[in-house]
């Protein structure tokens, strides 16, 4: 079978290397040139352990090409983003009926199109079921997988795939055990829509449980992480470390896509999305009051230790960091500095390359990801004001939140 991948980013890209190692012929389409002339001179467009050799694999192998163009083939996978309207909250479909308008333009009658772009419920039925202008077969397969841990994850993660046809939901079922050990379980694609949603919504809820845990705490002079610690060991209780906010592209986006379709039934969704909307703006607070209590006052003296919404990654999208600095150009003229040793290029102002010459420039650092280099390093930062939002510096006189 011949299988076309449509977006090859962070999702796209591993599952078009997957499809190729398990022996499927594999086309990845994306709109961007660049990106597409990058991955054709040999070279993958994103860090991620393992995403090196599997890439390296599927080029021997023969089985992928990649093109801006849309081809006919049996089977398109459609991988695209999934934005959510910021002010109604709901699913932006867009990327994904544009993709999908794009596939029919070139698709023959009885062509398989999987979507697994993460939707709302319901959004297959009222966005791409009607502009279907031929016979083809709808199915959601959502993707599971984390940055960090995507190879692995793909390799051994059950997955779900949702098809309202139940001949196609098998046929499409055996194509993905191909690639993964995990178990491939059959529903109907508005239960698929859903369970891709509540899996991230969960583990939103949970954060923001631990997150107004530490808010608690802190106003009272509380330590949250040895409450938590001993919390835990209840059997029935595991209680999340708090953070300074929750990005990527799914669990700060995907439950606001419930939030907005189900306004009236989605309180505890709601309120608990905003507690870890917050965290970035409780970050800067305590900057602030740490700030009087030490007597600093120059704030081009403070600097944020990573820019990614996770440790040893290079996404930032929807970081709890560019939330801050968003956050803080209400407060400040100039923006705080900031290093992360992931991102090679500026993507925000005051931004630095190397670590001894941000630590140089600081006096006060916040540390904001975990990453592996300043976990390694830390020594580098006696002597200078600490705000540690990930409990992992135990040098004396660290604030944490």
């Amino acid at each position: 079978m011949e299988i076309n991948v449509v977006g090859l980013g962070y999702i796209g890209l591993p599952t078009a290397l997957t499809m190729a190692n398990a022996g499927y012929k594999v086309i990845g389409t994306d709109y961007n040139k660049k990106l597409v002339d990058e991955l054709n001179a040999g070279r993958v467009t994103f860090k991620e352990d393992g995403l090196e050799e599997l890439f390296s694999k599927a080029i021997k192998s023969g089985n992928i090409t990649f093109t801006n163009k849309y081809p006919k083939t049996e089977m398109y996978i459609v991988s695209v983003p999934t934005p959510y309207d910021k002010f109604s909250k709901k699913v932006d479909a867009t990327y994904v009926i544009n993709a999908v308008k794009n596939v029919l333009e070139v698709c023959d009658e009885g062509a398989i199109i999987a979507i697994e772009s993460t939707v709302s419920p319901g959004t297959i039925e009222k966005y791409v079921k009607p502009i279907i202008n031929k016979k083809v077969h709808l199915v959601h397969a959502p993707e599971r997988i984390i940055p960090g841990n995507m190879i692995y994850e793909l390799k051994h993660n059950s997955r779900t795939i949702g098809a309202d046809e139940k001949e196609i939901g098998e046929k499409v079922a055996e194509i993905y055990r191909k690639t993964t050990s995990g178990d491939v379980i059959i529903t109907d694609i508005k239960s698929a829509e859903m369970t891709k949603v509540v899996e991230n919504t969960f583990r939103a809820v949970n954060i923001a449980f631990a997150n107004e845990l530490a808010k608690i705490c802190n106003h009272n002079g509380m330590n949250v992480y040895e409450i938590i610690k001993i919390c835990n060991m209840h059997p029935r209780v595991n209680i999340l470390n708090p953070g300074p906010g929750v990005g990527g592209h799914c669990i700060s986006v995907d439950p606001w896509f419930l939030v907005g379709d189900y306004p009236s039934l989605t309180k505890v969704i709601g309120e608990s999305m905003k507690v870890n909307d917050s965290m970035p703006s409780f970050v800067l607070e305590l900057t602030s009051k740490i700030m009087k209590e030490k007597g600093l006052k120059d704030y081009k003296r403070v600097g944020i230790y990573g820019l990614t919404y996770k440790e040893d990654v290079d996404d930032y999208r929807e970081s709890p960091t560019l939330q801050l600095l968003e956050a803080q150009k209400k407060h400040l003229a100039e923006p705080l500095k900031v290093y992360d040793p992931f991102i090679k290029e500026d993507v925000v102002e005051n931004q630095y390359h190397d670590l001894k010459t941000f630590l140089n420039d600081v006096d006060f650092v916040i540390i904001m990801v975990k990453h592996k280099e300043i976990i390694d390093n830390m020594n580098l930062l006696k002597g200078k004001t600490i705000l540690d939002t990930q409990n992992i510096c135990n040098l004396e006189g660290t604030y944490k939140i």
